[in-house]
């Protein structure tokens, strides 16, 4: 059996029972469970429907996200993450950028990088080599005033960890900035590169070996591994075209408002809900959510 989930950003609440009853009834559907009213909801069939991406695609016009997966199994017990605009809403090396003056420049790059127009380690080493010079204290300063937190976030954490789950955040990014991130929404611990710094300046330099699309296999395994699950008890999530390996191993790859070259490789794509998303598509009602308001 799979489940056919339909949900939303839950400040746009536009998935009403009209919607789900239609393509219930279209796809020869089970009863509809409502997850959180008007949000989210899901059903069962017994097998993929043939136009299953037709109907994503229009849905994608009425704000709904469409994901239709295995019944089996979809509850995981580890959550591998991403940082940036994964976890948060910025990039971190963006923002350190933009507070040096070359925000533009480095954001281009970023762009392009995570779209897979270029190679990571090479992006990564040139916008680094752009920041040299740069006071560490910008660091905190970028900290305090510029990160804001994906919504969702603490109460995905908290459900699945209190659920049994362990949650770990593998960034292409800096340790700087996922200790802090980790700290405050719950991260079991926390993988990413580290700014070299020298006479307390950016040496415009990164620790090696770079952490990128390979490391955050890696993770998979390792922490996998270590903890005795196995790759289809992970749910990982990420945006970008660095994601894409740790996504296509895990049992559920989620591409979470995802540069479309790395949507369009993921089975399962949220553009418009928040982080919860990832705890409705596991099968959790609002009043299973720890932690929420």
């Amino acid at each position: 059996m799979f489940v056919v989930s339909l949900l939303c950003d839950p400040d746009n609440p536009v998935v009403g029972p009209a919607v789900v009853d239609s393509l219930r009834n279209a796809w020869g559907g089970g009863d509809a469970v409502w997850l959180s009213p008007d949000v989210a909801a899901e059903f069962e069939v017994s097998a993929v429907p043939d136009n299953r991406w037709d109907v994503w695609a229009d849905l994608q016009g009425m704000g709904i996200d469409l994901v239709v997966q295995p019944a089996d199994g979809r509850r995981k017990m580890m959550l591998l993450a991403d940082m940036d605009s994964t976890m948060i809403e910025q990039e971190c090396i963006d923002e350190l950028a933009d507070q040096a003056g070359i925000g533009a420049r480095v954001a281009g790059i970023t762009a392009r990088a995570m779209n897979g127009e270029l190679d990571f380690e090479a992006a990564l080493r040139e916008r680094v080599g752009l920041l040299k010079g740069l006071d560490s204290g910008v660091i905190e300063t970028v900290l305090a005033i510029r990160i804001t937190y994906m919504a969702g976030g603490k109460v995905l954490l908290a459900t699945m960890k209190a659920n049994g789950a362990y949650a770990a955040l593998v960034s292409g990014g800096f340790t700087a900035f996922t200790a802090k991130v980790a700290d405050e929404l719950g991260f079991d611990e926390n993988r990413a590169n580290t700014l070299l710094l020298k006479d307390g300046k950016l040496t415009g330099g990164v620790g090696v070996p770079i952490l990128g699309r390979e490391a955050k296999v890696a993770a998979l395994n390792e922490i996998t591994a270590r903890l005795g699950l196995t790759a289809d008890q992970v749910m990982a999530v990420g945006d970008g075209a660095n994601d894409l390996g740790m996504l296509g191993l895990a049992g559920a790859g989620v591409a979470l408002h995802a540069k479309p070259s790395v949507a369009a490789e993921c089975d399962i794509r949220i553009n418009h809900g928040d982080l919860t998303a990832l705890l409705f598509i596991q099968g959790y009602s609002l009043d299973e959510f720890v932690g929420a308001e």
